[in-house]
């Protein structure tokens, strides 16, 4: 099983808010879907929903390619 504890990132220079329901992230260097995931969501299992939401451009979720420009959904409300 992955250990994602040591994973850090710093999005918040290349998130662009696009309205309440989504963002956008550029993808840099090293990323995954997971880490992009962990870093937005706080769990890397949810690297699904924004590979979902980006299947315009992305046809497998293990190539996602430096300076792609990715749609983030807003993180769903936990009852």
């Amino acid at each position: 099983k992955p250990d994602f504890s040591n994973v850090k990132s710093s999005v918040g220079s290349t998130e662009e808010v696009v309205g309440a329901s989504e963002t956008r992230y550029t993808v840099q260097k090293g990323d995954t879907l997971s880490h992009i995931a962990k870093a937005h969501y706080g769990k890397a299992s949810q690297w699904s929903r924004i590979f979902e939401a980006n299947r315009d451009q992305l046809d497998d979720p293990d190539r996602i390619q430096p300076g792609q420009v990715l749609k983030i959904p807003a993180a769903q409300s936990q009852d």
